[in-house]
């Protein structure tokens, strides 16, 4: 993600680090933005007690039965959805284009995210975002391994303006090497700061390199610094050349706009954007593992991290709602296995988290603990462990169970909650799937899940043959990986 230094203004997909507009995890000071009335009412329903059926009941109509798709010419991708029932509109560009699909130059995808805000033929740097955030709107972008977006979420008066200035960047970015040597010292610097002088940044860094040795997945979104500081303008704009053309983006708006008037000025302001003969992607797929692998990495720090991986399957597989309530029940939370049995009850841990990280050709069913001084990592390790062999030998009770699906469905049903959450639901469902699968078709694969369910995912993917670990220690520690 992009973090600006100048003046400006279901847990399920995401990854355990993104790159963007402000430091991971910090409010973002931007304007207040109503939040939708079905998603209240839903999420209020939920929390207070709701069943499953009866949640379900109240999803009256879901919104994006009004999603309307429409192709330019050029195969850019407009999917819009009227909404007035809040003041605000998002507008977001989906490229269809991530960190996995880089070839001599690991990084480039990040480093087009700060790129496109470094001005155009028609823009000066910065401009761009200053025009946005004075009329009190919000711009940022970020950078996965499978996709980079760009998103504004504005008043309607502003709608015009901001559909003008993203085709201005698409069409005429400045790739010029004033500006690769401005964003590579920015981008640099961000990696120092948030990879190599974090315990978690080498750690989630370490993990994703150990569990794709081969494909493009295991190396960081960020890039590794000795390819940003070789690459060069030449390798920029061919990237830029080949992934921000028409039929590889997909737009997306949804809130207080006219369908007609906005699609009007996007086909005028778009569809002369150039169309590129092909695409290539990544060909490299994820093999099997045939043993453990594991890895330590030493660094000056005084919480020791331990790190698991587990290859779990790509986007959209039947499994996916049972390793989300399995991974619930292991580790969402202050009442999930892991936290009350590493942090609460052996009081050998600070924290304790994970998931499932589901990506557009592979997965992983990750999780990772700090070592509370005075213990040692093997300890936690031990523990860790011991709590995901109870799963495979004994299950999980129904009250686990049926705790887990409220959770993941309150998490749901949040993707209702803002005009801008709303966008990302349908951009990221569009370009992993080619639809957008409806709210009641994700509910009910939710509650589908059974106790034998989620202990046959566990059996069948957490496996000690199929584990990936690291651990981040101290400098000086002794020991085997």
């Amino acid at each position: 993600m992009r973090t600006r230094t100048r003046p400006t203004s279901l847990r399920r997909g995401l990854s355990p680090r993104l790159w963007g507009g402000r430091p991971q995890n910090a409010a973002p000071a931007l304007i207040p933005i109503a939040t939708r009335v079905l998603g209240i009412a839903l999420i209020s329903g939920l929390w207070l007690g709701l069943s499953v059926p009866q949640a379900r009941a109240d999803v009256a109509r879901d919104p994006v039965e009004g999603v309307l798709t429409t192709t330019l010419p050029n195969g850019l991708t407009v999917l819009t959805l009227e909404d007035h029932n809040t003041p605000v509109v998002s507008f977001q560009i989906w490229v269809q284009a991530g960190s996995k699909d880089e070839g001599r130059y690991t990084g480039l995808a990040h480093l087009f995210e700060h790129m496109m805000f470094k001005g155009s033929r028609n823009i000066q740097p910065e401009v761009h975002a200053r025009l946005v955030e004075a009329r009190g709107g919000r711009i940022n972008a970020y950078t996965t391994r499978d996709v980079t977006v760009y998103y504004e979420d504005v008043t309607a008066e502003s709608l015009p303006l901001v559909i003008d200035l993203e085709a201005e960047r698409f069409a005429h970015l400045d790739v010029s090497e004033a500006t690769l040597k401005s964003e590579r010292e920015v981008v640099i610097e961000e990696r120092r700061l948030r990879v190599e002088d974090r315990p978690s940044g080498r750690g989630y860094e370490a993990l994703f390199s150990l569990a794709f040795p081969a494909h493009s997945y295991g190396w960081p979104v960020i890039g590794w610094k000795s390819d940003l500081e070789a690459v060069d303008v030449a390798a920029c704009r061919d990237f830029f050349d080949t992934y921000y053309a028409a039929n590889n983006l997909v737009v997306v708006v949804v809130g207080d706009f006219e369908t007609e008037t906005t699609l009007e000025r996007i086909r005028a302001r778009f569809g002369g954007l150039r169309r590129a003969a092909s695409i290539p992607r990544n060909v490299t797929r994820v093999e099997p593992q045939h043993g453990p692998r594991r890895t330590r990495v030493h660094m000056d720090l005084q919480s020791p991290l331990f790190l698991a991986a587990w290859h779990a399957p790509a986007a959209g597989h039947a499994d996916a709602e049972a390793l989300d309530v399995a991974s619930a029940i292991l580790s969402d939370g202050r009442s999930s296995r892991l936290y009350r049995a590493l942090v609460y009850e052996a009081q050998k841990a600070l924290y304790a988290s994970g998931g499932y990280y589901e990506l557009q050709e592979a997965g992983l069913f990750f999780a990772s603990a700090a070592v509370r001084p005075g213990a040692s990592i093997e300890e936690v390790e031990s523990l860790f462990l011991a709590e995901i062999e109870a799963v495979r030998r004994d299950g999980v009770t129904s009250d686990e169970l049926a705790k887990a699906k409220r959770q993941l469905e309150v998490a749901l049903v949040g993707d209702l909650d803002t005009n801008s959450a709303l966008a990302s639901r349908i951009g990221r469902e569009w370009v992993t799937f080619g639809r957008v699968r409806p709210l009641a078709e994700r509910l009910a694969a939710i509650e589908a899940v059974t106790a034998a369910d989620v202990q046959r995912v566990v059996q069948t993917y957490v496996t000690a043959r199929g584990s990936n670990t690291v651990h981040v220690v101290p400098n000086g520690s002794e020991g085997a990986p």
